[in-house]
């Protein structure tokens, strides 16, 4: 009689070869991982320096020159949220402008939103962006504090191409 079975050989044979293919698969799929992360990094910085903007072209200002035509509209608002540059004082200040004027609907206000959350930064977790002023120089390491030119990732890691994410 004839019993079917495996031998101790091809089952060991058969494990070094999963063994094998699970060990090529690993890396594969954290490299894929990381592009993904760095695919949300790069629309988070691309939606905020858009928030930035669009603030900036609303609430322009030279010093105490008012140009911006909300700036122009809330004249006081305009001092407290931006800048002598005209860029926004803080990210908090993207989120919620509470307008004054002609152009408010609700008891004598409104609110300009520019951003519906602050992104977190996919490589921390966290939202803690590294910011630069209008007056900062591009490899500036810490923020003046007045207000917000540009924003990049905090992180010290460096990307799938050899450069570093906070100088994206």
């Amino acid at each position: 009689m004839k019993e079917s079975g495996l031998t101790l050989l091809e089952v060991l044979i058969t494990v070094t070869i999963i063994m094998v293919l699970a060990s090529a698969a690993m890396p594969i799929s954290q490299i894929a991982m990381k592009r993904t992360r760095e695919i949300e990094l790069h629309q988070d910085l691309r939606t905020m320096r858009a928030a930035i903007d669009a603030f900036r072209a609303e609430w322009i200002r030279d010093g105490d020159v008012l140009q911006g035509p909300l700036c122009i509209k809330n004249k006081l608002t305009c001092k407290e949220v931006s800048g002598i540059s005209g860029y926004p004082k803080s990210l908090d200040v993207l989120l919620k402008v509470t307008l004054t004027g002609a152009e408010s609907t609700v008891k004598g206000e409104s609110v300009k939103r520019y951003l519906r959350r602050i992104p977190l930064d996919p490589f921390s977790g966290k939202a803690d962006w590294s910011l630069r002023c209008y007056t900062d120089p591009p490899n500036v390491s810490s923020w003046c504090g007045e207000d917000i030119f540009d924003v990049s990732s905090s992180s010290p890691d460096v990307a799938l191409d050899g450069s570093k994410y906070r100088d994206w």
